[in-house]
């Protein structure tokens, strides 16, 4: 429920980036944070440490694939995504950087709430902005057209 509500704040924050949604973007917004709530639930925990490191870069390898894919299809950018991109197209800068700023004030939010900053976190945060670059350059066969 967290992330659905804090996926309609991060969209308030499109407005001064001129972003628009799309269809897809009420869907990631709600179908994302039900998806987290319905998994939690089964995944197993206690697996060994060398297990453990070994997910860290598969899961951000995955998450930049999946928003490589589902970006370059342009039904909408998820409420994160949107952030990245209208940012990106605002200042020119590339999403990877945009998107690894966007995740470092998160984290940083994050931990001076009190949350729990680890390797994968930091991982995610470094990791991500780049994955998602390389791969919706992958997949991305209208390259000039906004997202």
């Amino acid at each position: 429920m967290a992330t659905i509500a804090i996926s309609f704040v991060v969209l308030l924050l499109w407005i001064p980036v001129r972003q628009k949604p799309g269809t897809g973007t009420f869907f990631n917004a709600v179908v994302i944070g039900i998806a987290i709530d319905a998994t939690l639930a089964y995944l197993p925990g206690g697996w060994p440490l060398g297990v453990r490191l070994a997910e860290i870069p598969l899961g951000v390898g995955l998450v930049g694939l999946g928003s490589g894919i589902y970006l370059a299809q342009r039904l909408g950018p998820g409420p994160r995504d949107g952030l990245m991109t209208g940012l990106s197209r605002r200042t020119g800068r590339s999403l990877r950087l945009v998107r690894t700023l966007l995740e470092g004030t998160a984290l940083g939010i994050g931990w001076a709430l009190g949350g729990t900053v680890g390797i994968g976190t930091v991982a995610f945060a470094l990791g991500i902005g780049p994955a998602v670059q390389f791969f919706l350059g992958r997949f991305d066969r209208r390259p000039g057209e906004e997202l």
